[in-house]
């Protein structure tokens, strides 16, 4: 006779958040109201980069990770786009290279001074036109340096060349609608992305040809988002057609059923997911949710165990995840989140409790 084990063996079943002090958060920050659904954050091991509120164009702060307080309102902002900022993202390779995409069609890249900034910036190190529409998602190549992703309201997928400025691959006519969310593989050798037509679809962008395809991944007309897992697999968040959020994974080999499909609630802002490879963790922020939940991804069925919740009192505008290499280990540290309210930026940290 075999005792089923009630309780299932995890090293992250007990994975609390902790909020930091309140002297530790940054503070007095107009935090962007674009309706936009980017995380309007993006951290680093030395810099925080929020998107701000700014008059006549669009701006975000850049603030080194130890600046924290009270910000001054006359902080100098990165501000060269001459319409709103709707996604920012910091290159892998190099932390003082950001780049952002914005409603005046542009992609810029900028070099962030050493001790962040003591003036405005209105100089890009790179100006990348080709997109006609708003340019709402950027996204810098895992592996490959210098390469940089954008993706348009006009529908169109572009891989540039940063060096030299030039667009490496175009890919126009594989999308009918707006993307959603664009996320590589580990090794950069494919890409997934999100469609408002409710297809998930892998792209090879050499080739430049879908290799497979999920159509109506998540039933609901809301936005859904798609990541790529370190095996190869793709998890997404999206809607019902009960207009309920639902989480679900999948195998690129066979996209016909989800190998696992989790209905959360009937709140009604886009879940943005936030993945860790080294731990097969997944944290779900909802936005305008004051919670992150997070979900480990195991080998055996059923897939997705949900772990914990962490509450706060205060809803989320956007959230920035630190990369791996920005962790205190020493303390147990397996994520920290950067969580924008209204007027602040505030630092949760994820630990693993250990004896």
């Amino acid at each position: 006779m075999s005792f089923r084990k009630v309780v299932r063996q995890s090293k992250f079943r007990h994975v609390f958040g902790q909020p930091v002090k309140t002297e530790q958060c940054y503070d007095d920050i107009r935090v962007s109201r674009v309706t936009w659904d980017s995380t309007f954050c993006a951290v680093n091991p030395s810099f925080v980069a929020i998107i701000v509120e700014a008059s006549g164009g669009g701006a975000f702060l850049v603030l080194p990770l130890h600046k924290t307080g009270r910000i001054d309102k006359s902080y100098p902002t990165v501000c060269g786009h001459t319409g709103p900022v709707l996604d920012i993202d910091w290159c892998p390779h190099n932390d003082h290279v950001i780049a952002s995409g914005s409603e005046d069609c542009t992609v810029m890249v900028w070099q962030i001074p050493e001790n962040g900034l003591s003036q405005p910036l209105t100089e890009p190190v790179v100006v990348l036109e080709g997109h006609s529409k708003r340019v709402g998602i950027v996204t810098w190549h895992p592996t490959a340096r210098n390469v940089l992703l954008s993706a348009g309201c006009d529908n169109v997928v572009l891989i540039w060349n940063v060096g030299t400025a030039e667009e490496l691959y175009r890919l126009d006519g594989l999308h009918p609608d707006l993307i959603y969310s664009v996320s590589w593989s580990r090794d950069g050798s494919r890409f997934c992305t999100a469609c408002k037509d409710k297809s998930v679809r892998v792209i090879d962008p050499r080739r430049g040809t879908v290799v497979a395809e999920k159509e109506r991944a998540h039933e609901g007309a809301r936005p859904m988002r798609a990541i790529f897992l370190a095996d190869g697999k793709i998890f997404t968040t999206g809607f019902s057609r009960m207009s309920e959020r639902q989480l679900a994974l999948w195998d690129t080999e066979n996209l016909e059923e989800p190998m696992g499909l989790q209905e959360l609630d009937s709140s009604n802002g886009a879940l943005l997911p936030f993945y860790d490879p080294d731990t097969n963790v997944v944290y779900v922020c909802g936005k305008g949710d004051s919670s992150i939940r997070y979900f480990e991804i195991t080998e055996e069925p059923p897939y997705i165990h949900f772990l914990n919740t962490f509450t706060s009192k205060e809803p989320q505008r956007g959230m920035g995840w630190m990369p791996k290499r920005g962790l205190d280990v020493n303390k147990c540290e397996i994520a920290r989140f950067y969580k924008l309210h209204e007027r602040k930026c505030e630092p949760i940290i994820m630990t693993v409790p250990r004896k």
